[in-house]
C-alpha cells in the first residue's frame, strides 16, 4: 500500500499520495471541511477543490487551516490568475485541464507542486520538454481511456499520469494496473447530493473503497 504523504515537494509525489484524488465541486464553503474530514477518515488525504464555483478558494482555504492531515489543491486552473490566487489561499498543488504557455508559467512561479493537463501525445510531449514528468491526462474516458495511456507507454516511458475524467470505481482498477499511472482523478467520492445533504458516512465509506484500491 502506499505511504500516505501529508506534504509533497515535486508533482511526482502527488501521484503517490492515494490511489484516487478526490476532485470535488462544492457550492457551499460550510461542506469543505467536513467533506475533507470524511475523506482522511476513509483513507484519503488528498483532495482537489475546483475553482469552478465561487467559494473554492476559500474552501481551500478552510480545509488548509482546519483539516492539516489533508494536502488540499486547486484544480480547473486554466488562467494565471487562478495560479496566483490558489497559492495565497493556502492551495499545496495545482492541477490543470490543459495548458498554455502563460498558465505553465504562472503555475511554476508558484513553486507548488503541479500536474498539467493534456490529452494528445503532442501536448504530454511538449509539456515534458518544460521539464514536467507527471501529468494529467483529461478527460480520460473520452479521449481513449485505458487503451491509449497503454499505447503510449511505450514512446513516452518517462512520464506517468494522474487520468480523471468519466473514471468510475468499476474502470478505476483498470488505469491503476498500467506502469505509467500513478493514481486517478474521481468525483464518485463526493457525491453531489451526498455533499448537499452532510452525509459524511457515505463520503467516509467511499474513501475507505478507493484507499483499499491501493492493494
Amino acid at each position: 500500500m502506499k505511504e500516505t504523504l501529508t506534504t509533497v515537494t515535486t508533482a511526482a509525489e502527488l501521484l503517490e499520495v492515494s490511489p484516487v484524488v478526490p476532485v470535488v465541486v462544492l457550492d457551499d464553503v460550510d461542506h469543505a471541511v467536513p467533506v475533507a474530514r470524511a475523506l482522511a477518515a476513509g483513507g484519503v488525504r488528498i483532495i482537489e477543490i475546483t475553482l469552478r464555483t465561487p467559494v473554492a478558494l476559500e474552501a481551500i482555504a478552510r480545509v488548509r487551516a482546519e483539516v492539516p492531515e489533508t494536502l488540499v489543491g486547486a484544480g480547473t486552473v486554466t488562467a494565471p490568475r487562478h495560479a496566483e490566487q490558489s497559492a495565497a489561499a493556502g492551495a499545496q498543488f495545482l492541477v490543470t485541464p490543459g495548458c498554455t504557455d502563460s498558465v505553465l508559467d504562472a503555475a511554476s512561479a508558484t513553486g507548488l507542486p503541479f500536474l498539467p493537463g493534456v490529452s494528445t501525445v503532442s501536448e504530454a510531449m511538449r509539456v515534458a520538454e518544460r521539464g514536467f514528468g507527471a501529468l494529467k491526462f483529461f478527460p480520460a474516458e473520452a479521449s481513449g481511456g485505458v487503451d491509449y495511456l497503454r499505447s503510449i507507454a511505450g514512446p513516452l516511458p518517462e512520464l506517468r499520469f494522474c487520468p480523471t475524467g468519466g473514471i468510475t470505481p468499476d474502470s478505476a482498477p483498470r488505469y491503476l494496473g498500467l506502469s505509467n499511472v500513478g493514481c486517478v482523478g474521481g468525483t464518485w467520492l463526493t457525491p453531489k447530493d451526498a455533499v448537499a445533504a452532510g452525509d459524511v458516512a457515505k463520503i467516509e465509506a467511499l474513501a475507505k473503497d478507493a484507499a483499499a484500491l491501493a492493494g
